[in-house]
Protein backbone atom coordinates (compact mmCIF):
# COMPACT_ATOMS: atom_id res chain seq x y z
CA UNK A 1 0.00 0.00 0.00
CA UNK A 2 2.76 2.21 -0.82
CA UNK A 3 2.23 5.87 -2.24
CA UNK A 4 3.75 7.35 -4.72
CA UNK A 5 6.69 9.44 -4.41
CA UNK A 6 6.11 12.59 -3.24
CA UNK A 7 7.11 15.70 -5.27
CA UNK A 8 10.78 16.07 -4.00
CA UNK A 9 13.01 18.62 -4.11
CA UNK A 10 14.91 21.28 -1.25
CA UNK A 11 11.67 23.10 -0.63
CA UNK A 12 9.48 19.97 -0.18
CA UNK A 13 12.57 18.40 1.92
CA UNK A 14 11.90 21.45 4.22
CA UNK A 15 8.12 21.94 4.08
CA UNK A 16 7.67 18.57 5.58
CA UNK A 17 10.13 18.55 8.16
CA UNK A 18 8.73 21.50 9.66
CA UNK A 19 6.28 21.33 12.66
CA UNK A 20 3.04 23.57 11.84
CA UNK A 21 1.49 25.90 14.08
CA UNK A 22 -2.37 25.46 13.29
CA UNK A 23 -3.73 29.44 14.34
CA UNK A 24 -7.14 27.97 13.80
CA UNK A 25 -8.79 24.47 14.54
CA UNK A 26 -11.48 23.17 16.82
CA UNK A 27 -11.64 19.66 18.76
CA UNK A 28 -12.53 16.52 17.17
CA UNK A 29 -15.41 13.55 18.24
CA UNK A 30 -14.96 11.53 20.87
CA UNK A 31 -17.13 8.78 19.96
CA UNK A 32 -17.45 7.09 17.09
CA UNK A 33 -19.75 8.63 14.36
CA UNK A 34 -22.24 6.23 12.33
CA UNK A 35 -22.15 6.91 8.68
CA UNK A 36 -24.58 9.30 7.95
CA UNK A 37 -23.01 11.86 11.20
CA UNK A 38 -19.81 11.13 9.75
CA UNK A 39 -20.82 12.34 6.51
CA UNK A 40 -22.35 15.18 7.83
CA UNK A 41 -18.92 15.95 8.89
CA UNK A 42 -17.59 15.70 5.60
CA UNK A 43 -19.52 18.83 4.61
CA UNK A 44 -20.87 22.63 5.26
CA UNK A 45 -24.09 21.57 3.66
CA UNK A 46 -26.26 19.12 4.40
CA UNK A 47 -26.90 16.00 3.66
CA UNK A 48 -29.30 14.42 1.57
CA UNK A 49 -29.63 10.55 1.79
CA UNK A 50 -32.94 10.28 0.35
CA UNK A 51 -31.13 11.92 -2.90
CA UNK A 52 -28.70 9.15 -3.22
CA UNK A 53 -25.94 12.22 -2.95
CA UNK A 54 -23.42 11.03 -0.76
CA UNK A 55 -20.48 13.69 -0.09
CA UNK A 56 -18.27 10.86 -0.31
CA UNK A 57 -18.35 11.65 -4.29
CA UNK A 58 -16.81 15.12 -4.06
CA UNK A 59 -13.19 16.27 -4.15
CA UNK A 60 -13.13 16.00 -0.35
CA UNK A 61 -14.81 12.73 0.01
CA UNK A 62 -12.06 11.55 -2.78
CA UNK A 63 -9.25 13.48 -0.65
CA UNK A 64 -10.41 11.27 1.99
CA UNK A 65 -10.38 7.84 0.39
CA UNK A 66 -7.29 8.53 -1.51
CA UNK A 67 -4.64 10.64 1.68
CA UNK A 68 -6.56 9.21 4.57
CA UNK A 69 -7.55 5.18 3.96
CA UNK A 70 -3.78 4.32 4.33
CA UNK A 71 -3.34 5.80 7.94
CA UNK A 72 -6.17 3.31 8.55
CA UNK A 73 -3.92 0.52 6.92
CA UNK A 74 -6.33 0.41 3.81
CA UNK A 75 -5.86 0.69 -0.28
CA UNK A 76 -5.80 4.05 -1.35
CA UNK A 77 -9.05 4.74 -3.12
CA UNK A 78 -10.78 2.16 -0.82
CA UNK A 79 -14.59 1.98 -0.61
CA UNK A 80 -16.82 4.33 1.43
CA UNK A 81 -18.68 1.36 3.27
CA UNK A 82 -15.02 -0.55 3.50
CA UNK A 83 -13.46 2.99 4.70
CA UNK A 84 -15.77 3.76 7.15
CA UNK A 85 -16.04 0.27 8.63
CA UNK A 86 -12.41 0.34 9.23
CA UNK A 87 -12.88 3.51 11.14
CA UNK A 88 -15.30 2.29 13.21
CA UNK A 89 -12.95 -1.14 14.17
CA UNK A 90 -10.10 0.85 15.42
CA UNK A 91 -12.25 3.30 17.35
CA UNK A 92 -12.39 6.86 17.76
CA UNK A 93 -9.00 7.02 20.06
CA UNK A 94 -6.71 5.20 17.83
CA UNK A 95 -8.24 7.15 14.76
CA UNK A 96 -8.05 10.63 16.30
CA UNK A 97 -4.29 9.56 17.32
CA UNK A 98 -3.39 8.51 13.59
CA UNK A 99 -4.53 11.72 11.53
CA UNK A 100 -3.62 14.23 14.12
CA UNK A 101 0.08 13.20 14.59
CA UNK A 102 0.04 12.37 10.69
CA UNK A 103 -0.56 16.33 10.42
CA UNK A 104 2.84 16.81 11.86
CA UNK A 105 1.51 19.77 14.05
CA UNK A 106 2.74 20.87 17.47
CA UNK A 107 0.45 23.85 18.53
CA UNK A 108 -3.27 24.66 17.89
CA UNK A 109 -5.20 27.35 18.27
CA UNK A 110 -8.79 25.73 19.25
CA UNK A 111 -11.99 27.76 19.13
CA UNK A 112 -14.07 26.26 21.51
CA UNK A 113 -17.42 28.13 21.20
CA UNK A 114 -19.05 25.69 19.05
CA UNK A 115 -19.52 22.10 20.54
CA UNK A 116 -22.98 20.67 19.98
CA UNK A 117 -21.34 17.68 20.12
CA UNK A 118 -18.61 16.25 22.76
CA UNK A 119 -15.27 17.13 21.07
CA UNK A 120 -11.78 16.91 22.56
CA UNK A 121 -10.52 19.76 24.85
CA UNK A 122 -7.38 21.82 23.69
CA UNK A 123 -5.17 19.99 26.04
CA UNK A 124 -6.68 16.77 24.25
CA UNK A 125 -5.77 17.42 20.86
CA UNK A 126 -2.60 18.10 21.78
CA UNK A 127 -2.00 15.09 23.55
CA UNK A 128 -3.07 13.55 20.70
CA UNK A 129 -0.46 15.11 18.65
CA UNK A 130 2.13 12.71 20.49
CA UNK A 131 4.84 15.52 19.54
CA UNK A 132 7.14 16.29 22.55
CA UNK A 133 5.91 19.44 23.58
CA UNK A 134 2.84 19.43 21.78
CA UNK A 135 0.32 22.72 23.37
CA UNK A 136 -2.71 24.01 22.70
CA UNK A 137 -4.19 27.56 23.27
CA UNK A 138 -7.70 28.43 23.67
CA UNK A 139 -9.23 31.08 21.13
CA UNK A 140 -12.27 32.46 22.59
CA UNK A 141 -16.04 33.03 20.53
CA UNK A 142 -17.34 36.43 20.97
CA UNK A 143 -20.88 35.63 20.20
CA UNK A 144 -20.92 32.16 22.30
CA UNK A 145 -19.91 34.88 25.64
CA UNK A 146 -22.98 37.61 24.41
CA UNK A 147 -25.30 34.65 24.39
CA UNK A 148 -24.14 33.23 27.71
CA UNK A 149 -24.58 36.47 29.17
CA UNK A 150 -27.95 36.84 27.23
CA UNK A 151 -29.21 33.57 28.85
CA UNK A 152 -27.88 34.55 32.06
CA UNK A 153 -30.92 37.12 32.37
CA UNK A 154 -29.45 40.59 32.25
CA UNK A 155 -30.92 44.44 31.89
CA UNK A 156 -30.48 45.88 28.48
CA UNK A 157 -28.91 48.91 30.03
CA UNK A 158 -26.56 46.49 31.77
CA UNK A 159 -25.81 44.48 29.25
CA UNK A 160 -23.03 46.22 27.54
CA UNK A 161 -20.71 46.19 30.71
CA UNK A 162 -21.52 43.01 31.45
CA UNK A 163 -20.35 41.24 28.28
CA UNK A 164 -17.44 43.32 28.45
CA UNK A 165 -16.79 42.26 31.75
CA UNK A 166 -17.59 38.41 30.86
CA UNK A 167 -15.41 38.68 28.03
CA UNK A 168 -12.61 39.66 29.94
CA UNK A 169 -13.12 36.70 32.37
CA UNK A 170 -12.96 34.27 29.66
CA UNK A 171 -10.29 35.73 28.26
CA UNK A 172 -8.38 35.54 31.95
CA UNK A 173 -9.63 32.26 33.03
CA UNK A 174 -9.00 30.13 29.62
CA UNK A 175 -5.69 32.05 29.15
CA UNK A 176 -6.44 32.65 25.73
CA UNK A 177 -4.23 33.91 23.03
CA UNK A 178 -6.81 35.33 20.50
CA UNK A 179 -11.25 35.90 20.23
CA UNK A 180 -12.91 34.93 17.14
CA UNK A 181 -16.00 36.47 15.86
CA UNK A 182 -18.85 34.86 13.60
CA UNK A 183 -20.09 37.79 12.73
CA UNK A 184 -20.09 36.44 9.06
CA UNK A 185 -23.13 34.05 10.04
CA UNK A 186 -24.69 36.29 11.53
CA UNK A 187 -25.06 39.98 9.47
CA UNK A 188 -22.47 39.60 7.01
CA UNK A 189 -19.74 42.37 7.07
CA UNK A 190 -21.69 45.10 5.27
CA UNK A 191 -22.32 47.00 8.78
CA UNK A 192 -21.46 50.51 9.54
CA UNK A 193 -18.07 50.82 11.02
CA UNK A 194 -18.61 53.22 13.59
CA UNK A 195 -18.45 52.31 17.34
CA UNK A 196 -22.09 52.02 18.74
CA UNK A 197 -23.10 54.59 21.55
CA UNK A 198 -24.41 52.95 24.70
CA UNK A 199 -27.76 54.22 23.89
CA UNK A 200 -27.95 52.24 20.50
CA UNK A 201 -26.59 49.29 22.38
CA UNK A 202 -29.03 49.31 25.51
CA UNK A 203 -31.88 49.93 22.86
CA UNK A 204 -30.63 46.66 20.68
CA UNK A 205 -30.85 44.37 23.96
CA UNK A 206 -34.22 45.42 24.54
CA UNK A 207 -34.87 44.37 21.19
CA UNK A 208 -32.84 40.76 20.69
CA UNK A 209 -34.11 39.55 23.86
CA UNK A 210 -38.07 40.76 23.47
CA UNK A 211 -40.57 38.12 23.47
CA UNK A 212 -41.23 37.05 19.72
CA UNK A 213 -37.83 38.92 18.68
CA UNK A 214 -35.70 36.73 15.83
CA UNK A 215 -32.73 36.06 18.74
CA UNK A 216 -35.05 35.06 20.98
CA UNK A 217 -37.06 32.46 18.85
CA UNK A 218 -34.29 31.29 16.97
CA UNK A 219 -32.45 30.08 20.32
CA UNK A 220 -29.64 27.79 20.61
CA UNK A 221 -30.30 25.17 23.22
CA UNK A 222 -29.38 26.56 26.90
CA UNK A 223 -29.76 25.73 30.35
CA UNK A 224 -31.85 26.68 32.71
CA UNK A 225 -35.46 29.62 32.15
CA UNK A 226 -33.54 31.76 29.97
CA UNK A 227 -33.03 29.87 26.49
CA UNK A 228 -29.44 31.31 24.84
CA UNK A 229 -30.87 33.85 22.01
CA UNK A 230 -29.16 34.16 19.32
CA UNK A 231 -27.15 37.46 18.82
CA UNK A 232 -27.69 38.70 15.08
CA UNK A 233 -28.27 41.92 15.49
CA UNK A 234 -26.05 44.71 14.01
CA UNK A 235 -25.67 47.11 16.26
CA UNK A 236 -24.65 44.13 18.93
CA UNK A 237 -22.55 42.66 16.39
CA UNK A 238 -20.72 46.09 16.10
CA UNK A 239 -20.41 46.39 19.97
CA UNK A 240 -19.10 42.94 19.93
CA UNK A 241 -16.11 43.62 17.42
CA UNK A 242 -15.11 46.82 19.13
CA UNK A 243 -15.21 45.06 22.40
CA UNK A 244 -12.80 43.16 21.26
CA UNK A 245 -10.70 46.32 19.85
CA UNK A 246 -10.59 47.49 23.24
CA UNK A 247 -9.63 44.09 25.21
CA UNK A 248 -6.79 44.03 22.81
CA UNK A 249 -6.11 40.23 21.44
CA UNK A 250 -5.76 39.16 17.92
CA UNK A 251 -8.97 38.94 16.56
CA UNK A 252 -9.79 35.96 14.06
CA UNK A 253 -13.08 37.07 11.69
CA UNK A 254 -14.26 33.90 9.64
CA UNK A 255 -14.50 35.01 6.26
CA UNK A 256 -16.12 33.19 2.95
CA UNK A 257 -17.15 29.85 2.65
CA UNK A 258 -18.99 28.18 5.31
CA UNK A 259 -21.95 26.76 5.89
CA UNK A 260 -25.80 27.74 4.36
CA UNK A 261 -25.96 30.54 7.29
CA UNK A 262 -23.81 32.20 5.29
CA UNK A 263 -24.87 35.23 2.75
CA UNK A 264 -21.65 34.94 0.45
CA UNK A 265 -22.72 37.94 -1.13
CA UNK A 266 -22.45 39.50 2.50
CA UNK A 267 -19.08 38.34 3.60
CA UNK A 268 -16.38 39.82 1.07
CA UNK A 269 -14.02 41.07 3.56
CA UNK A 270 -13.17 44.18 1.75
CA UNK A 271 -16.57 45.87 3.57
CA UNK A 272 -14.48 45.67 6.26
CA UNK A 273 -11.95 48.03 4.51
CA UNK A 274 -13.83 51.42 5.99
CA UNK A 275 -13.77 49.84 10.14
CA UNK A 276 -10.09 48.91 9.48
CA UNK A 277 -9.46 52.19 8.20
CA UNK A 278 -11.11 53.39 12.02
CA UNK A 279 -9.40 50.57 13.84
CA UNK A 280 -5.81 50.79 12.38
CA UNK A 281 -2.61 50.04 14.39
CA UNK A 282 -4.77 48.65 17.13
CA UNK A 283 -4.82 45.07 17.01
CA UNK A 284 -4.10 42.23 14.54
CA UNK A 285 -7.42 41.07 12.79
CA UNK A 286 -6.78 37.77 10.89
CA UNK A 287 -9.16 36.85 8.31
CA UNK A 288 -10.07 32.67 8.44
CA UNK A 289 -10.35 30.50 5.00
CA UNK A 290 -11.56 33.55 2.68
CA UNK A 291 -12.66 31.66 -0.30
CA UNK A 292 -13.24 32.75 -2.74
CA UNK A 293 -12.15 35.76 -1.29
CA UNK A 294 -8.19 34.88 -1.10
CA UNK A 295 -7.43 37.62 -3.53
CA UNK A 296 -9.83 40.19 -1.34
CA UNK A 297 -8.58 39.28 1.63
CA UNK A 298 -4.61 39.18 0.48
CA UNK A 299 -5.34 43.25 -0.91
CA UNK A 300 -6.26 43.91 2.81
CA UNK A 301 -3.18 41.92 4.05
CA UNK A 302 -1.26 43.98 2.19
CA UNK A 303 -2.55 48.03 2.47
CA UNK A 304 -3.64 47.31 6.30
CA UNK A 305 -0.25 46.60 8.96
CA UNK A 306 -2.98 44.66 11.36
CA UNK A 307 -4.21 42.63 8.83
CA UNK A 308 -3.52 39.17 8.10
CA UNK A 309 -5.17 36.14 6.37
CA UNK A 310 -4.91 32.33 5.91
CA UNK A 311 -7.04 29.84 3.56
CA UNK A 312 -7.86 27.06 5.97
CA UNK A 313 -10.94 24.98 5.73
CA UNK A 314 -10.29 25.38 1.77
CA UNK A 315 -7.60 23.47 1.62
CA UNK A 316 -8.95 20.23 2.99
CA UNK A 317 -12.48 20.89 0.63
CA UNK A 318 -10.37 21.52 -2.86
CA UNK A 319 -7.76 18.49 -2.19
CA UNK A 320 -3.97 19.10 -2.32
CA UNK A 321 -4.10 19.28 -6.26
CA UNK A 322 -6.12 22.51 -6.50
CA UNK A 323 -4.30 23.64 -3.06
CA UNK A 324 -1.46 25.02 -4.62
CA UNK A 325 -3.64 27.20 -6.60
CA UNK A 326 -5.98 28.52 -3.71
CA UNK A 327 -2.32 29.27 -2.02
CA UNK A 328 -1.09 30.79 -5.40
CA UNK A 329 -3.85 33.11 -5.41
CA UNK A 330 -3.15 33.94 -1.70
CA UNK A 331 0.09 34.77 -2.26
CA UNK A 332 -0.20 36.77 -5.72
CA UNK A 333 0.46 39.89 -3.21
CA UNK A 334 0.28 39.52 0.09
CA UNK A 335 3.77 40.05 2.31
CA UNK A 336 5.31 36.85 3.28
CA UNK A 337 4.79 37.93 6.97
CA UNK A 338 1.09 37.93 6.42
CA UNK A 339 0.08 34.49 5.57
CA UNK A 340 -0.29 31.99 8.22
CA UNK A 341 -1.53 28.02 8.48
CA UNK A 342 -4.70 26.84 9.59
CA UNK A 343 -6.97 23.85 9.07
CA UNK A 344 -10.04 24.71 10.89
CA UNK A 345 -10.35 20.70 11.23
CA UNK A 346 -13.52 20.24 13.15
CA UNK A 347 -14.96 17.17 14.35
CA UNK A 348 -13.06 14.87 12.31
CA UNK A 349 -9.09 14.31 12.54
CA UNK A 350 -9.20 13.65 9.00
CA UNK A 351 -9.19 17.15 8.57
CA UNK A 352 -6.14 17.90 10.49
CA UNK A 353 -4.12 15.52 8.33
CA UNK A 354 -6.02 16.60 4.97
CA UNK A 355 -5.32 20.02 6.06
CA UNK A 356 -1.66 20.01 6.60
CA UNK A 357 -1.12 17.45 3.77
CA UNK A 358 -2.75 20.27 1.07
CA UNK A 359 -1.05 23.37 2.84
CA UNK A 360 2.40 21.49 2.73
CA UNK A 361 2.21 19.95 -1.13
CA UNK A 362 0.70 23.07 -2.36
CA UNK A 363 3.10 25.59 -0.38
CA UNK A 364 6.30 23.30 -1.19
CA UNK A 365 5.00 23.13 -5.35
CA UNK A 366 4.74 26.79 -5.37
CA UNK A 367 7.71 27.46 -3.80
CA UNK A 368 10.09 24.64 -5.34
CA UNK A 369 9.03 26.18 -9.06
CA UNK A 370 9.89 29.49 -8.15
CA UNK A 371 13.48 28.51 -7.09
CA UNK A 372 13.75 26.37 -10.23
CA UNK A 373 13.09 29.52 -12.47
CA UNK A 374 15.22 31.58 -10.29
CA UNK A 375 12.28 33.90 -9.35
CA UNK A 376 13.04 32.82 -5.73
CA UNK A 377 16.43 31.86 -3.93
CA UNK A 378 15.96 28.73 -1.98
CA UNK A 379 16.98 30.58 1.46
CA UNK A 380 14.53 32.79 0.35
CA UNK A 381 12.23 30.04 0.41
CA UNK A 382 12.88 27.86 3.27
CA UNK A 383 12.55 31.55 5.31
CA UNK A 384 8.74 31.81 4.11
CA UNK A 385 7.98 28.29 4.27
CA UNK A 386 8.70 28.74 7.86
CA UNK A 387 7.16 32.23 8.13
CA UNK A 388 3.74 30.97 6.83
CA UNK A 389 3.66 27.02 8.68
CA UNK A 390 4.75 28.62 12.21
CA UNK A 391 6.63 32.06 12.91
CA UNK A 392 4.19 34.17 11.53
CA UNK A 393 1.63 32.78 14.08
CA UNK A 394 3.84 32.41 16.80
CA UNK A 395 4.57 36.47 16.31
CA UNK A 396 1.17 37.62 15.85
CA UNK A 397 0.01 35.22 19.14
CA UNK A 398 2.89 36.00 21.01
CA UNK A 399 3.70 32.00 21.08
CA UNK A 400 7.08 30.38 22.68
CA UNK A 401 9.26 29.39 19.43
Amino acid sequence: MSSPPPASGPVHEAVAALSLVDHHCHGVLTADPGPEAFESFMTEGDVWPASGITPFDSPVGVSIRRHCAPLLDLSRHAPATEYLARRAELGWPEVNRRFIAAAGTDVFCVDTGYTPERLTTPAELAGAAGRPGAAAYEVVRLEAVAEAVAAEGVEPDEYAAAFVAATREAVDERGAVAMKSVAAYRTGFDLDPARPSDADVTEAVRRWLAPGSTGRSAHAAGDGPHPRPRLNDPVLVRHLLWTAVDIGLPLQLHTGFGDSDIRMHRVDPTYLTDWLHLTSRSVPVLLLHCWPYQRQAAYLATVFEQVYLDVGLTLHHVGPVRARTILEEALEITPFRKLLYSSDAYGIAEFHHLGALAFRRGLAGLLQDRVDTDELSLPDARRIAAWTGRENACRVYGLPR
